[in-house]
Order: C-alpha cells, then structure tokens, then sequence
C-alpha cells in the first residue's frame, strides 16, 4: 500500500516534470518517448521496465547499436543526470513490479552470472532507487553494487527505506554518481573474475 500510494502522489507531483521530459524526447529524439526493456523482477521473473529514452537508436554501418557514448543526446544526459530517466517506472510500482526502494532491476542475461550471495537481491522486489544508488550509484564496481543489494534484503525495514528515499533526493540533487569512470553509463556485467 505504501508503495501504491508513494507512486500515486509521486505521479501527481511530477507531472509538470514528466510532461516537460515526455516533450524533449520527443523534439530530440522523435517517437518512441518511453524505452521498454525486460528486467529481473522479483525471484527471477521478468518484466517490461518503464524508462525516459535518453539514447538515439543510432547504428552502424554493420547495423549494430553505436555505443552508448555515441547515443547519449545532449537532453538525454541532463533528464539522466537528474533523474528524471526514472520516473516512467512509477507506473511500474503501480502494476506490482517493483518497490520505490530495492535493488535495481537488471537484465536477465546477468541471472547466470550471479553467484549465490549476490542472487540474493531477486528475493525482493526491484526498486527505483536502493541502497547501491545512495551508497555510490554507478560509481560501484558491480560486486560492490551486490553486496549492498544483499546487505539491504537483509537488514529491511520501513525506517531504511524511508532513509534511502531522503538520501536519494540529495544524491539526484546532487547530480552524484551517474556514470563509471570511462563509461557514459555502467559497463555491462561480466561475472565474478
């Protein structure tokens, strides 16, 4: 109910935010506004995630994706850097999906990759925001990131979520930890090495 109800007020109040982020992409980068992609939910199902698109679908001459360096428009590393990327997937709080607070949704390709500690994180629902994005964000090398993530399933309470949720306002504000050192983004998880 928390959830439900934190997404519903979430919505209201961002709507001018919303509307303003929906307008941008689609001057920039045309239609579609939102990017859909199949997530890790809770135990290991799957799910479509709700993002603000913030990369043009740019390819190369071999028809592959460009890299992400290449991709990331000018709108799209502000509405990233603020945040604002994010809110679409209020509507996937709504739907059950996912949790203001939990680990982040990942995609399923990483699933055999997880050791058993770090597939830990799948016993709760994904989250918007976490303890990995309060702690570091993408600054987090990716075994970093899992242990926080394991760390938060197993100290959960109310009280922790509604702490992660201040300091998420101070991180966003902040503009702290949006990309990986040589990476617009988060390289792609390899494995344990």
């Amino acid at each position: 109910m928390i959830d439900v109800l934190g997404a519903a007020v979430g919505l209201a109040l961002t709507s001018p935010i919303v509307a303003g982020a929906a307008a941008a992409v689609r001057l920039t980068m045309g239609r579609p506004v939102l990017f859909r992609q199949v997530r890790l939910g809770q135990h290991g199902g799957t799910f479509t995630v709700l993002k603000f698109r913030t990369m043009t679908d740019a390819k190369d001459e071999l028809g592959e994706l460009r890299p992400d360096r290449e991709r990331l428009t000018r709108s799209g590393r502000l509405i990233r850097s603020l945040g604002v990327d994010e809110l679409p997937q209020l509507w996937n709080v709504l739907r059950g999906e996912m949790s203001l607070v939990g680990p982040r949704p990942l995609l399923p390709q990483y699933l055999p990759l997880y050791t058993a500690e770090q597939a830990r994180r799948h016993s709760v629902l994904p989250g918007i925001t976490g303890w990995a994005q309060v702690n570091g964000r993408n600054l987090l090398a990716w075994e970093d990131r899992f242990v926080l993530d394991v760390w938060y399933v197993e100290h959960w309470s109310l009280g922790l979520d509604v702490r992660i949720l201040f300091r998420t306002v101070g991180s966003v504000l902040a503009r702290t930890g949006v990309s990986h050192h040589g990476h617009p983004t988060m390289p792609n998880f390899e494995g344990q090495r």
